[in-house]
């Protein structure tokens, strides 16, 4: 078959040198980010290293056998900006918070996967799947472990902030109300803002001072504010700033 016949085992060992190091620095730059919990972290980093180190490595492969035809690395060019769109596609953003990043830096990964396996280069695309694979299942308990300690370090700026969704005619009676709660909790706010929310309700936003707090006290805390007349909703977020 001339998907076997294309094997060559000393450019599968370099592509696995290639692969290899994207993965080892790409996991360097990662660890940083997730020690500092940011939204891109560990695996985020190293799949999108290891997939941008596969893309090349196919088109260098793909150079040396066929002379660099245009068509077929135009082709894999489209591919790698179309991934791009459709990895904007899954990353959403919930209350302060990015999500489907290593998803969408999957889909990049499976789209690099998917080239070396048009092309025939049946050992990089194995090599790219076990890649992948590693960064999303043996990354995975660092992640979790990192993701544990503590944010009250020195390198992690973290800022807390209670809002609530309150009818206008009640504003000026939450806003003190929170004021109240926040105090007795001992999470004293370094400011409020209110903005409009809709045709009759406003949004007030209390930034905390504190960047380590207990979870639970501000869940307490919630939950009696929901509890309060002409509240629609309330609930918190923590955030991180470079």
């Amino acid at each position: 078959m001339q998907l076997f016949s294309g094997m060559d085992p000393l450019a599968a060992l370099e592509t696995f040198s290639r692969l290899a190091l994207a993965f080892v620095l790409g996991a360097a730059v990662g660890l940083e980010r997730q020690i500092r919990q940011r939204t891109a972290g560990l695996r985020t980093n190293v799949l999108v290293a290891a997939g941008a180190a596969l893309f090349v490595d196919i088109a260098m492969r793909f150079e040396a056998q066929h002379g660099g035809a245009p068509g077929a690395l135009q082709v894999v060019a489209y591919v790698v900006s179309g991934v791009g769109f459709l990895g904007a596609g899954v990353i959403m953003r919930e209350e302060g918070n990015v999500r489907g990043l290593n998803t969408a830096a999957t889909l990049w990964g499976s789209a690099a996967i998917g080239v070396a396996s048009g092309t025939g280069m049946l050992v990089e695309a194995l090599l790219g799947a076990a890649f992948v694979l590693a960064a999303n299942t043996l990354l995975r308990p660092i992640v979790n472990a990192i993701n544990r300690q503590p944010l009250d370090v020195g390198s992690v700026e973290v800022t807390n902030t209670v809002y609530i969704i309150v009818g206008k005619q009640r504003q000026r009676a939450l806003l003190t109300a929170l004021e109240n709660e926040l105090d007795a909790c001992d999470y004293p706010a370094t400011h409020m803002a209110v903005h409009a929310f809709g045709e009759d309700d406003v949004e007030i936003e209390a930034t905390l001072t504190a960047t380590s707090v207990d979870a639970s006290v501000l869940d307490a805390l919630v939950l009696r504010l929901q509890r309060l007349p002409a509240v629609r909703q309330a609930f918190w977020s923590p955030s991180t700033t470079e």
